[in-house]
């Protein structure tokens, strides 16, 4: 088998602003794979909260390709991925090698082993029918007026679940902002990411307005680094509070298990599809449901996400539709839904000049706070 890589630059429609910064762009590493003729694909993207730029990824998918050698087979290599993500460390990546780098290799095997069966993903994974979702919509920190004005739009476009990111200096621009966004779309369901970026003290009275407010879910409201104070806070919030940045792994999710209402699961934090099943394993019938959701990345990182987003209970698959233009098209999610293709492997394929791309969405004047290109939300 042979990996062969390429960097493209994904460029954001609009700015994304966070609590703890603003993206306008990161670059996206393609990764494929060959066998007798076949090509299976993947993909992973810089991010600087995880540590990950360009020349990283590029090391680490390297040493990758030499792993790979070592496997007569994609579907060998496959059934090596899952014994890894459960601990045995002779798979097809090396040790050391970051989760998003992982998940990009499982991908384009599992892309690669799906087109030689003639199977969808969702198929190798024992989901007879193609996993469709109401996936929710990012409205980033901007003004009460700029988030109304977007939340109209989605709401026309179809979109039922939209997230607001929180997380401002000063908590009341964030109250104001879900207000607006209630009043322009009272039908839709609310969720709220701060990111991290609430105090513990003023986490409690936060929550409890928000609840007010109709907003479904709260993911990760104070900062990483003490799951237990996250646990507790949870033990008393009046709405569902939501791990994120506290639940990377399989052990993160064992600690959190019961004690918190959501975990959000990426595969490029968890290190891929197997990851992930092993936490919806674990989690399931402890009280805590799973959240899948993702870096900003183009429809073919999206995609292997996709097809497992019938076991999920909220489902934020919309890093493909931020960007002003996806080079890769197969998902949907322009109308409020992403769809897992029925088609062999992850169902996607490139872009062509006859799909046109997406039109960007003019931005709500100057942003505050540090501008990065190559960090994504979270």
């Amino acid at each position: 088998m042979n990996l062969r890589r390429r960097t493209v630059r994904l460029r954001l429609a609009e700015p994304l602003r966070i609590s703890r910064s603003t993206t306008t762009a990161r670059d996206a590493v393609r990764l494929s794979i060959e066998h007798r003729g076949l090509h299976g694909h993947g993909e992973t993207v810089t991010s600087v909260y995880y540590g990950l730029d360009t020349a990283t990824l590029m090391h680490w998918l390297d040493r990758s390709a030499r792993t790979l050698a070592r496997f007569a087979d994609p579907e060998s290599a496959l059934a090596a991925v899952s014994r890894q993500a459960a601990g045995d460390p002779g798979g097809p990546v090396a040790p050391g090698t970051p989760p998003a780098v992982m998940a990009a290799v499982e991908s384009a095997l599992l892309d690669l082993v799906g087109k030689r069966a003639g199977a969808p993903v969702h198929r190798l994974l024992g989901t007879a029918a193609a996993p469709v979702a109401a996936t929710a919509r990012t409205i980033g920190i901007t003004s009460p007026g700029h988030a109304a004005t977007l939340a109209a739009r989605l709401a026309g476009e179809g979109f039922t679940v939209l997230k607001i990111k929180a997380g401002s200096p000063d908590p009341e621009d964030d109250v104001a902002r879900v207000r607006a966004v209630r009043a322009t779309a009272p039908h839709v369901r609310l969720l709220l990411d701060p990111n991290g970026g609430w105090s513990s003290t003023a986490a409690p009275s936060l929550l409890g307005r928000f609840a007010e407010l109709g907003v479904e879910a709260v993911e990760q409201p104070v900062a990483p680094g003490d799951p237990e104070a996250l646990a507790r806070l949870a033990a008393r919030s009046p709405l569902p509070v939501i791990a994120d940045e506290d639940a990377v792994g399989i052990e993160d999710a064992r600690r959190l298990a019961g004690r918190v209402h959501g975990i959000n699961v990426k595969l490029a934090k968890c290190g891929g599809v197997a990851a992930a099943l092993r936490i919806a394993r674990l989690i399931d019938g402890s009280g805590t449901s799973l959240m899948l959701g993702c870096l900003t990345a183009s429809s073919l990182g999206i995609a292997p996400a996709v097809h497992l987003a019938d076991r999920a209970r909220w489902t934020d698959l919309d890093g493909h539709l931020l960007l002003a233009h996806d080079p890769w098209t197969g998902i949907g999610g322009a109308d409020g839904t992403v769809r897992a293709s029925s088609h062999p492997g992850l169902g996607v394929r490139p872009r062509t000049p006859f799909d046109g791309p997406r039109p960007p969405v003019p931005a709500d004047g100057p942003l505050r706070g540090r501008t990065h290109e190559g960090r994504g939300p979270s």
